[in-house]
């Protein structure tokens, strides 16, 4: 071999162990997130299941754990057991390459394995990943981390899910004769009057650079858009904006709405965001952190349905932006703004800045459709998006419930029209 060939291969034997250090540290951070999220909640609290979409707190945590013992252990550890096939009935979300599972609305149902056994069996699996992963060849090591590191991005997914999902048991659990608590303090400005962006549009470029890390399968390939000229706010929607809409009727004017729309605010009874309630002559509104507490109406508001953001645009003289057009000017930006990592657990005023990132989740006018040669991930994972590609709206740019390290400007996350239970608001836009 000679001394060129032998200088690569030292310098890839390096790469290759730099690569591990820094999956193995991030795996371990976000492992350790997840177990401070579920601390702040009690056994009870983490039992709970609100709705048929939410998972309590004891499944978010079970099926985590899970996917690593799953798709990394059972896949590529020749010295582990094996999945213990009760939990591979109970705490399989979504795959059927895997085989049957527990029916989503009765995971509450769940009551074996109790919650401490739960927690044993996390940290059953994070030591046989680290024994994994400090012992196994590079060969082995290569085959694994794909898998590895989608799996702490998922995680990461369900940290906010674990969030979004306890709020309404949380919030069904509080007084409802008790006035607000006051907010904590938050040092913060108001919002400024509404200015916009001017795009003049054309022909650009959308999606995961393969050169940038790693990204769902949803966000590439990396593709051409032609864009017409137009104009998207520099901040979200507020909640003394979208307060005017209420006072204005917009719950009960029919022409601001799609028929679907209308259909579900006479159904569902709607007149305000979720989490909202009047107290008087003021409005209030559960947080994660403070309780019931006034609607700061400042920030942006939050817990509204891609119908409601619709009708608010609509009411507005706007619409909203489609995800090319919000992904052209966010990536703009800097990916600053108030995530998980603040302590918040609830969007706050953003001043005057031109914030893209963080807050609220932004509904667009986009359907959920897959990009031009759309290619999902391989084998069970080819589950993991393309199959949701329907009846499901898109939404960008992450929310205080998101952690930051989760999220880029290419992320396009969705879910269906009527949805509300996430951290989820609006910008708009506007045709030049």
């Amino acid at each position: 071999m000679s001394e060129a060939q032998m200088a690569l291969r030292r310098a890839n034997a390096a790469a290759v162990v730099c690569e591990r250090d820094i999956l193995m540290q991030r795996y371990e951070r976000v492992r350790a997130q997840t177990c401070r999220l579920a601390s702040r909640f009690s056994p009870d609290e983490q039992l709970a299941q609100a709705f048929p979409d939410a998972s309590p707190t004891k499944w978010h945590l079970a099926h985590t754990t899970w996917f690593f013992d799953r798709f990394v252990l059972a896949a590529h550890d020749r010295f582990h057991d094996g999945v213990d096939p009760h939990f591979e009935f109970v705490f399989n979300s979504y795959y059927e390459a895997i085989g049957p599972r527990q029916p989503r609305q009765a995971r509450s149902l769940i009551v074996r394995p109790t919650l401490p056994e739960v927690v044993a069996y996390r940290a059953r699996i994070d030591a046989a990943m680290k024994k994994f992963l400090e012992r196994a060849p590079d060969d082995v090591w290569r085959a694994a981390a794909p898998a590895l590191e989608l799996g702490t991005h998922h995680e990461e997914q369900h940290q906010e899910l674990i969030l979004t999902d306890i709020k309404p048991v949380l919030y069904a659990a509080a007084p409802t004769s008790d006035g607000p608590q006051q907010r904590r303090s938050v040092v913060s400005s108001a919002p400024a009057a509404t200015t916009w962006h001017r795009e003049q549009g054309g022909l650009v470029e959308i999606g995961w650079d393969q050169q940038a890390g790693f990204a769902f399968d949803n966000e590439s390939p990396r593709q051409r858009v032609w864009l017409e000229p137009f104009e998207m706010a520099t901040r979200p929607v507020s909640g003394r904006e979208y307060a005017e809409f209420i006072a204005d009727n917009g719950y009960a004017t029919p022409s601001l709405w799609l028929s679907d729309g209308w259909a579900t605010v006479q159904v569902e009874q709607w007149t305000a965001p979720l989490y909202w309630r009047r107290r008087g002559d003021i409005w209030c509104e559960y947080s994660l952190r403070d309780g019931l507490v006034p609607v700061d109406l400042d920030a942006p508001v939050s817990h509204v349905s891609f119908y409601e953001a619709d009708a608010y645009a609509r009411w507005a003289g706007a619409r909203l932006p489609s995800e090319a057009e919000w992904e052209v000017v966010a990536a703009r930006h800097p990916l600053a703004g108030n995530f998980l990592e603040s302590g918040a657990l609830h969007p706050r005023p953003t001043g005057g800045s031109s914030q893209f990132f963080g807050d609220v989740w932004e509904w667009t006018g986009s359907s959920y459709a897959p990009y031009a040669r759309y290619r999902p991930f391989d084998g069970a994972f080819a589950e993991y998006n393309g199959k949701f590609m329907c009846n499901q709206m898109v939404l960008r740019g992450g929310s205080c419930l998101t952690p930051q390290e989760h999220m880029r400007p290419t992320y396009r996350n969705f879910f269906p029209p009527p949805a509300r239970w996430q951290m989820s608001g609006l910008r708009l836009a506007r045709w030049s």
